[in-house]
């Protein structure tokens, strides 16, 4: 179903100037220079935009012999809230590379587990109001688990396998902040 119609194409904006304000690891902050006439109205504004590379978030789930599904989880130290999160791994897409490719990478590297069977979910913006990128999620099945990391200098993770019932059961609280986990179990439950 499409939602928009010939009537919503006045509620775009038309992109103008954009200038790069801040470059950091990360992500570079712009400013854009947009312009939007609907109706008897027209404005012009400085908008800011961060812009990132895409993400991978994988879902490694295990399906063990009695059929009962687990997840495969990391817990890390997340920077912005200042507090320990347990996540789904992932990360940022490297220049060229392809998102299968880079979720495959991301789930060796934090969980050391490859993927057999890797379907893409779907993707979605971050948060379309100030991010540029998008976050690409992958069911990864048939694990084959070497228990062996590769992790990035700066990343300290611990993985646990923890059921899927208790996922569901636990998303949004505390020990789960990152809201895109609760999006990327949305995708799974779909």
């Amino acid at each position: 179903m499409d939602y928009f119609t010939k009537d919503d194409d006045k509620l775009k904006w038309t992109t103008g100037e954009k200038k790069s304000l801040l470059k950091t690891v990360v992500f570079d902050v712009t400013s854009r220079t947009n312009s939007c006439t609907s109706g008897n109205r027209s404005v012009t504004g400085e908008y800011i935009v961060l812009d990132a590379p895409d993400w991978v978030i994988v879902i490694p789930e295990k399906t063990a012999k009695s059929g009962e599904k687990s997840f495969y989880m990391v817990k890390q130290w997340r920077h912005g809230s200042e507090c320990l999160s347990v996540e789904f791994p992932g990360g940022v897409i490297d220049k060229g590379e392809e998102p299968e490719a880079a979720a495959r990478r991301e789930l060796l590297e934090e969980t050391g587990c490859k993927a057999g069977k890797l379907t893409k979910l779907g993707q979605v913006n971050p948060n379309p109001a100030l991010f540029s990128n998008h976050v690409h999620i992958f069911l990864a099945q048939e694990l084959e688990c070497t228990n062996t990391q590769d992790l990035d200098n700066d990343e300290f993770v611990n993985v646990i396998e923890v059921p899927v019932e208790q996922i569901i059961r636990d998303m949004g609280t505390r020990q789960f902040p990152h809201a895109l986990m609760s999006t990327a179990m949305m995708f799974y439950l779909k």
